[in-house]
């Protein structure tokens, strides 16, 4: 657990977590907790048991904001994409009057990336703190969308090129993917829409029009992975076009080199009969100019299939 008193964007450590019961004279506190702190934070800040369970379920929590006397207890989901498989993370903030305590089973990446941004924006409140944390988390969903749009022109460029069977799991488990996280955008959007309309005594009224962009841009993530979801289906089409393309293009083959060898069938057959007297049995070098002929024969139609395009 790391404790910070940030006044105007700069930080200093605290190690006495007693001093941020009482509100600073400027500024406000931070402390950046693991679940496991959660046994020394609860009495001290009254935090509610049903937001401490929340905190410690192993269950996905779906984002959602609850208003308790003295503060706010906020759940939204951090994301990460390696490119196989999508990770939704907890974040769980506890908003006070003169605090932010943000609590993680895991570390993010979304808090490192806010450190400059409360300096640079010189951020004097905990409210503050708390919007830009949801841009951050925000804007993070772009940058996974891009790769997820990435990923699918991937697929699509290999299954033209070389369609292979395993390109139909890749399709399946990335769809999988999606329509999992879309299920997630909706309860997330409506979150935001919380924060930016509902009447909140912990948040600035100024704010309501920052978190009202930061809705519209929701918005757009949830638009967007309604487009992914019908690509997704778009690239299992050709997928299955491809794979039909393929197949016929192998029984074309196929007949085609059964049509060539027909006419030769047909020829051994004869010659293959158990006969005394078949035309040519017993001419001298009668067996080479049959195979000569036979090879003739099927040179001759292999040409006429290539002409025609049939091969």
């Amino acid at each position: 657990m790391k404790i910070r008193h940030v006044n105007n964007g700069v930080f200093t450590l605290i190690e006495d977590i007693n001093e941020t019961l009482v509100p600073a004279a400027e500024g406000f506190y931070w402390i950046d907790a693991d679940v496991e702190d959660l046994a020394i934070l609860q009495p001290l800040f009254g935090m509610h048991d049903l937001a401490v369970e929340d905190c410690l379920s192993e269950e996905e929590q779906r984002p959602k904001l609850e208003i308790y006397e003295n503060q706010y207890f906020i759940v939204i989901n951090s994301i990460r994409f390696d490119d196989e498989e999508i990770f939704l993370r907890a974040l769980n903030i506890f908003l006070g009057r003169h605090y932010i305590i943000t609590i993680t089973k895991q570390k993010l990446n979304e808090l490192r990336s806010l450190k400059p941004i409360l300096w640079e924006q010189e951020v004097n409140r905990p409210d503050y703190f708390l919007y830009h944390l949801v841009d951050i988390v925000v804007d993070n969903y772009f940058l996974v969308g891009d790769r997820i749009d990435n990923r699918i022109e991937m697929l699509e460029e290999d299954i033209l090129m070389n369609t292979k069977k395993s390109h139909l799991n890749e399709i399946i488990g990335l769809r999988g993917e999606i329509l999992w996280l879309k299920k997630v955008l909706g309860p997330q959007k409506d979150l935001i829409a919380t924060l930016n309309k509902r009447d909140l005594k912990l948040i600035d009224d100024q704010l309501q029009k920052y978190f009202s962009d930061i809705y519209e841009n929701a918005v757009k993530i949830a638009e967007s992975f309604d487009t992914y979801r019908e690509l997704m289906g778009n690239l299992r089409e050709a997928y299955q076009s491809s794979i039909s393309a393929r197949a016929n293009e192998i029984m074309r083959v196929f007949t085609a080199m059964t049509t060539i060898f027909m006419p030769l069938t047909f020829i051994t057959g004869i010659y293959g009969m158990n006969f005394d007297f078949i035309p040519g049995m017993h001419v001298r070098g009668g067996s080479i100019i049959l195979l000569g002929i036979m090879m003739v024969l099927g040179a001759g139609m292999l040409i006429v299939f290539r002409k025609k395009n049939w091969l």
